[in-house]
């Protein structure tokens, strides 16, 4: 596997950490954002904070998978 292959799933892994950091302790400048409102607006706070939870989970599984089995 190629360096930067390495890089591209650590980077899943950490940027799935931050997201699920920020759902659980419920970041309001992170829910602020563009991209966030988008789904703060169509599923209330708490549902963006489920799914970002969510997202963060499969990409840090993602990592990690892409780390184990490439």
């Amino acid at each position: 596997m190629e360096p930067s292959e390495y890089l591209i799933l650590v980077l899943f892994i950490c940027l799935g950490l931050f997201s699920v950091i920020a759902s659980v302790f419920n970041l309001d400048w992170y829910f602020k954002t563009d991209g966030a409102m988008m789904f703060v607006r169509r599923l209330g706070r708490n549902g963006a904070r489920v799914f970002y939870g969510a997202l963060g989970i499969a990409l840090i599984a993602c990592g990690i998978l892409g780390l184990l089995y490439w």
